[in-house]
């Protein structure tokens, strides 16, 4: 089994309830068993058209024997049973579903590079990471010294139950 890090984002339809049932249909993924996750992260968009609806946003820690190719591939089919499309980077979306890290696996793949290229500067990944594993490292260096210095981390907050 290894410890991979998926980074979840909705900002189209039932935020949080698309957000709840990605994690029940990851869950439920042969191959996969999911050990925690964050608290919802209320975001602004970053980057992409101007206008877009605020993003819902949570991480999860996960264990696998997928690889990690079989890992993306799992998560875009529970993005497309969402009817996530990709016609506009950084596009409003039903469901993003990110791999962030996978193990110590460091890939510069062109279908998936690892860790996660923009990690380590997206407060919307960083912040909900730090809540749920405050003590978490990202190539050496504490999540939340990351998330301090993220620049879009001040629009950052919990949703409200």
């Amino acid at each position: 089994m290894v410890s991979c890090l998926l980074a979840l984002g909705s900002n189209l339809g039932e935020r949080a309830s698309t957000l709840g049932d990605a994690v029940a249909e990851l869950g439920a993924t042969a191959g996969i068993e999911v050990r925690a996750v964050s608290e919802i992260a209320v975001t602004k968009p970053v980057g992409g058209p101007a206008d877009q609806p605020d993003f819902l946003n949570l991480v999860l820690r996960l264990d696998t024997v997928l690889e990690p190719l079989e890992l993306l591939a799992a998560c875009q089919r529970i993005e497309a049973a969402h009817h996530r499309t990709r016609e506009v980077r950084w596009g409003p979306r039903t469901v993003d579903i990110d791999v962030i890290t996978y193990g110590t696996c460091v890939s510069e793949d062109e279908v998936l590079t690892l860790p996660h290229p923009r990690a380590a500067i997206r407060g919307f990944v960083l912040v909900p990471w730090s809540w749920m594993e405050p003590e978490a490292m990202l190539a050496g260096i504490p999540v939340a010294q990351l998330a301090a210095a993220a620049a879009d981390t001040p629009g950052v907050r919990r949703l409200e139950a």
